[in-house]
């Protein structure tokens, strides 16, 4: 199992300047995107809800909108748990929906 801050390393943010995920207004958008493909997004988004970090890009979410998810879900303790069980949870969806050989059904 992956630790806190194991994930860390394997970020696409690794090479990016810390100063451009610690932005404000429009210029955030630009920040998510750096984590848009990132292998540990899960893990990183985890991370800033479970310790209620309070600034900057993380997971691909702005501090409102991890504020916003906070309220709306005040019971959750522990977001890495949650988050890791969907996304298991998604990936064997995804398998078990797929068309064998990949021949597609007619509908």
């Amino acid at each position: 199992m992956i630790t806190d801050t194991d994930w860390g390393g394997r970020g696409l943010c690794k090479s990016a300047d810390p100063e451009e995920l610690f932005v404000e207004g429009a210029a955030q958008n630009r920040a998510k995107a750096v984590c848009t493909g990132c292998p540990v997004r899960t893990e990183c988004l985890a991370y800033a809800l479970d310790q209620r970090i309070e600034h900057g890009v993380w997971g691909g979410m702005t501090e409102r909108e991890r504020r916003a998810l906070l309220r709306r879900r005040p019971t959750v303790t522990s977001w890495q748990r949650l988050l890791e069980t969907a996304r298991l949870e998604h990936e064997q969806h995804a398998r078990t929906a797929a068309p064998a050989d990949g021949v597609l059904e007619a509908c």
